[in-house]
């Protein structure tokens, strides 16, 4: 997406947030112990404990001791003093901001807890207790929010260094002992359920706020590979300025030099031109050669405007987009049906696409891997309709609540919280009222439905591998439509815990790829084109950009039309990035180039 952190301007002040957080806990607190304390669900607390107490067994008391054991202060302190200690020493260049995330955070939220406890005053439950109690307030529980602070904060480091199966191994482990730590919270009656969750919360919250004031300047000071010995190669890098920072920025400079591209044109992204005056550049009339050529005056922070072709470029070797999804659509729009390799930098909210092929979320590391690999010939969506001129997609576009949940997204809290600002826009929109549509598949029949929202998708997976649609592919010759239409409470939990379990699709009409699933709150389609009629205007929005309000959409599929660095299959096992067999994907490439 095209809004995403601005890691240049003082990202140090997100701390400041801190002070509110324990504010809002205390609140909660306040409330879950007056007046809410005997309304459903906190009056049926005390029966949780309870019964948890009564059904005690040997091995399970043991489990729960030794989680509580992982979660003891001591405990915590010691590995965190363990783990910045090794961030320091163990790497080769020290990782100054990454240790000081994990440690800041760890005590920060150990700073948010002690206040929280001095304002609100609540006692445990009234069962026996396993563990000797501190002289301290039931709420929030400080083993659960220390334990979400050290082992999620991990969780957030290994998902920025490790890749493919292990990551999600370990980031999926590391995020489960939280969650083991608040059941044994209850189980040994330490906690009341609402403690818990409010351990986690404060957990969860001091890691959103850390990381957006620490993390981003994690990219800075990082050493890059010297220059390999290639022939000197042109490339043109379409920058969003405040996605891109000026310390990545002359890394991603010194990343392409040392692949040989030794002439880059560098332009900036304006609101009025998403893909920065990008085609003067690919058709070979983009700026004076001697004006911003390879000898050197190109400042890669300062954009170099396309001037008259005075000496024309002549084409590039490869573009190179630092940005979000929206700034990456917009090139790709462009270079879409030239034969130009593109690279992606992901330096947006989002970055779906990138986490869909498998690019690392590092930006220069996305880089270096896609520079290591091949160009592959991936598919993208055509697209348009009213009040909208046609252009392309290379990840998903969408309309109801989808879009309305973009739309109204603050972009302060995109600056400051990345993608979690769209979690907080969706809950204002979970009641908005159903829309009618009708479904049109490769020019079949008109299909009559009422949705909450539809999307139709290039890529399928969301932020954290959310399958949304589990069988698109970027080179499957065609896009993939889900319709999303949950009745009530259950319907929403229905759809929520199928997407989160990735179960197989079930086939319900095999000639019309039609698929439902979560007992009808999801509902898949497939075809090479898709139109889209609704019975009222509604929001729509397109890899992250807001677009007009409308009552028509039409996709086609155009095959293998976007050529996309990928690291090469080798380093990433037997499936390349979008899944596919190597030596299939190898044959696509063949065929993309034939054509």
């Amino acid at each position: 997406m095209t809004n995403a952190h601005d890691v240049g301007a003082r990202p140090g002040r997100a701390l400041l947030l801190l002070p509110v957080q324990a504010v809002l806990i205390a609140a909660l607190g306040l409330l879950v112990t007056g007046p809410l304390a005997h309304h459903w669900p906190l009056s049926a607390e005390d029966d949780v404990n309870r019964a948890l107490a009564d059904r005690r067994a040997p091995s399970a008391t043991s489990l729960t001791d030794w989680l509580s054991l992982v979660a003891d202060t001591q405990t915590v302190i010691g590995l965190t003093l363990l783990c910045v200690l090794g961030l320091l020493l163990v790497p080769r260049a020290p990782r100054w901001w990454e240790a000081g995330f994990l440690a800041v955070a760890v005590a920060a939220q150990s700073a948010v807890f002690l206040l929280v406890t001095l304002v609100v005053n609540r006692d445990r439950p009234d069962v026996p207790h396993l563990d000797g109690a501190p002289p301290t307030s039931s709420f929030p529980s400080g083993h659960v929010g220390a334990s979400a602070a050290l082992y999620g904060g991990l969780a957030v480091l290994a998902a920025r260094h490790l890749r493919g199966a292990w990551r999600n191994l370990v980031v999926g482990l590391l995020l489960l002992v939280p969650l083991a730590v608040a059941f044994s919270r209850l189980y040994r009656g330490m906690h009341h359920p609402s403690d818990v969750v409010a351990g986690l919360l404060n957990g969860a919250c001091t890691l959103l706020v850390v990381g957006a004031a620490l993390l981003p300047n994690a990219r800075k000071g990082e050493a890059e590979p010297e220059p390999a010995a290639h022939g000197a190669r042109r490339a043109v890098v379409v920058r969003h300025p405040h996605a891109c920072d000026d310390g990545t920025a002359a890394r991603v400079r010194a990343v392409l030099r040392g692949h040989g591209y030794a002439e880059q044109w560098w332009t900036d992204t304006t609101p009025e031109d998403p893909s920065g005056g990008l085609t003067p550049y690919l058709t070979g009339t983009g700026a004076d050669a001697d004006a911003a050529g390879p000898a050197g005056p190109v400042d890669p922070v300062r954009p170099v405007e396309p001037l008259e072709p005075v000496a024309p470029l002549g084409p590039v070797d490869l573009v190179v987009v630092c940005g979000g999804d929206g700034t990456v659509r917009a090139c790709a729009d462009l270079v879409a049906g030239t034969g130009t390799p593109l690279a992606i930098v992901p330096c947006g909210t989002g970055n779906l696409l990138a986490r869909n092929l498998g690019l690392p979320v590092e930006p220069v590391a996305a880089l270096r891997e896609a520079l290591s690999g091949r160009a592959v010939g991936l598919d993208v969506g055509r697209i348009r309709g009213d009040g909208l001129a046609p252009t392309r997609f290379a990840v998903m576009a969408g309309a109801g609540f989808d879009a309305a949940m973009v739309r109204d997204a603050s972009p302060r809290l995109k600056e400051r919280l990345g993608w979690a600002a769209y979690v907080l826009s969706a809950a204002r929109h979970l009641r908005d009222p159903r829309m009618r549509l009708s479904i049109r598949l490769d020019g079949g029949a008109p299909l009559e439905r009422r949705a909450r929202m539809v999307v139709i998708g290039n890529v399928g997976a969301l932020q954290g591998g959310l399958p949304l649609l589990p069988e698109a592919r970027p080179d499957s010759g065609r896009l993939e439509v889900v319709l999303l239409d949950p009745r009530g409470v259950t319907g929403w939990l229905a759809a929520a815990g199928y997407l989160a379990s990735r179960a197989p699709v079930r086939s319900r009409a095999s000639g019309t790829r039609e698929r439902t699933a979560a007992h009808g709150a999801l509902e898949y389609f497939g075809a090479a084109r898709v139109d889209l009629s609704f019975a009222r205007p509604q929001p729509r929005e397109l890899d992250g950009d807001v677009l007009p309000a409308g009552t028509r959409l039409t996709a086609e599929v155009e095959p293998g039309a976007l050529r996309v660095c990928l690291p090469a299959p080798t380093r990433i096992g037997a499936q390349d990035r979008t899944g596919r067999e190597v030596e299939e994907h190898g044959h696509r490439d063949a065929r993309t180039a034939a054509r």
